[in-house]
C-alpha cells in the first residue's frame, strides 16, 4: 500500500468526508439542541402551556447532518414538519421556534398564525409549507427550474415523510425534475411509520427505488449514521451542481415519539418495539462516535446539557412573556406591498 493510502485509511470517518473536528462536534451539539427543545415542547403541552406539537425525536440525526452537507449561505430548504434539528442548523433559534409554538406575534414563522413546526424564513431561505402533507416537493422542483434557468449555482433541498411519498405531490414533482434534470436533492424521512399506519401496509418496496421511474438515481441510507447521511446529501447536492438533476435520498430511521401530542402510539406498536428501536438512537449513536474519536467526554455532555437546557428555559419565558396577534393585524404578512407602497398592501 502506497504512503497515502495508508494515511487516508488511518483517518477517522469525519475526516474522510471532508470534516474538521470542530464540525462534528458542532453537529452534535444541534443534534442535542433539537432533542431537548422537542422534549421540552412535549412538557409544555401536557401543561396546557402550548396547544399542539410534532416530534421529531429520533430524527434529528439524519436532519442535521443533511444541513451540514449543503450550502448555507446560498441553497434553499423546504423542510417538513418534523424538522426542527434541520432548521435549527441551518439558523432558527429556540426563541424564533419556541415564539412559533406559543403562537406569538413576534413569531418569524408566521407571525403567530400557523401551527408550530410551518417553519419559514426569508433570511435563511426556508419556505415555509402547508397542512397538507407533499405540496412542498413541486415547490422545491420550481425553485430548483429557477435556479437553471438563472445559471445559478444553488440547489432546493426538501424534506418529506414516507407516508407522504404516495401522494401525487411526490410523484409528479419528482417527474418534473427528472425531465428537466433539475437541481433538487430529495430527501424521504422514513421513520417507519404514517401517523399510526407501519411502513409494511404503506409502500411495497423501497421509497429510493421510486426515482428510477423518473430517471434519476436513489440511495437508501442509515438515517441514524450521521456520516453515511452527510455523505449522502453532499454527493447528491454536487451532482446537482454539476447539472446532472435531481437525487432521491431515503434515510431510514425511526419515529420514538408518538406522531402528535394528539396520539396515542402504543394503539398501534407495542412498547417493547419502541424500546428496542431506543437502543438505535442516532444521537446516542454520534455521542460514542465522539467520545471513541477522543472528541467528547461525559463532563462535556453534561455541561452541553446543562447550558442547552438553559438557552431554552430562557426561550421558553420569552415566548411565553410576548403578546399574541392583533386583530386588526390578521392581513398583516397576507399580501405584498404593491411598487407605490400603498399601505392596504401587506
Amino acid at each position: 500500500m502506497k504512503e497515502q493510502d495508508t494515511m487516508t485509511s488511518n483517518k477517522l470517518r469525519h475526516e474522510q468526508l471532508g470534516l474538521t473536528d470542530g464540525q462534528v462536534i458542532d453537529m452534535y451539539k444541534y443534534m442535542v439542541l433539537a432533542r431537548k427543545f422537542d422534549e421540552r415542547n412535549l412538557l409544555l403541552q401536557r401543561a396546557g402551556k402550548i396547544n399542539f406539537h410534532v416530534s421529531g425525536i429520533g430524527q434529528e440525526t439524519c436532519q442535521v447532518a443533511a444541513a451540514f452537507a449543503l450550502d448555507r449561505e446560498k441553497d434553499y430548504f423546504l423542510p417538513y414538519y418534523r424538522d426542527y434539528g434541520f432548521v435549527m442548523a441551518v439558523g432558527m433559534t429556540p426563541r424564533e421556534l419556541m415564539l412559533s409554538a406559543f403562537a406569538k406575534a413576534e413569531d418569524p414563522n408566521s407571525g403567530g398564525r400557523q401551527m408550530p413546526g410551518h417553519f419559514g424564513s426569508k433570511r435563511l431561505r426556508i419556505v415555509t409549507g402547508s397542512s397538507p402533507v407533499t405540496t412542498q416537493v413541486p415547490h422545491a422542483v420550481g425553485i430548483a427550474l429557477a435556479a437553471k434557468m438563472q445559471k445559478k449555482d444553488f440547489v432546493s433541498f426538501v424534506t418529506f415523510g414516507e407516508g407522504s411519498s404516495n401522494q401525487g405531490d411526490f410523484h409528479e414533482g419528482l417527474n418534473f425534475a427528472g425531465v428537466h434534470k433539475l437541481p433538487v436533492v430529495v430527501m424521504c424521512e422514513n421513520n417507519q411509520y404514517a401517523i399510526s399506519v407501519p411502513l409494511h401496509k404503506q409502500i411495497s418496496g423501497k421509497v429510493s427505488d421510486r426515482a428510477l421511474g423518473y430517471g434519476f438515481p436513489g440511495v437508501r441510507v442509515d438515517g441514524n449514521d450521521a456520516l453515511a447521511v452527510y455523505a449522502a446529501v453532499k454527493e447528491a447536492r454536487e451532482r446537482a451542481v454539476r447539472g446532472e438533476g435531481p437525487t432521491l435520498i431515503e434515510s431510514v430511521m425511526y419515529r420514538l415519539s408518538p406522531h402528535s401530542t394528539s396520539d396515542n402510539d402504543l394503539a398501534y406498536r407495542t412498547k417493547e418495539e419502541v424500546e428496542e428501536n431506543w437502543k438505535k438512537d442516532g444521537v446516542a449513536r454520534f455521542k460514542t462516535y465522539l467520545i471513541e474519536a477522543g472528541l467528547w467526554d461525559e463532563a462535556r455532555d453534561e455541561d452541553l446539557v446543562a447550558q442547552l437546557n438553559l438557552e431554552i428555559k430562557e426561550a421558553t419565558e420569552y415566548a411565553d412573556r410576548a403578546p399574541f396577534p392583533k386583530p386588526e393585524d390578521t392581513l398583516l404578512h397576507v399580501y405584498a406591498e404593491d411598487e407605490g407602497g400603498t399601505e392596504g398592501w401587506r
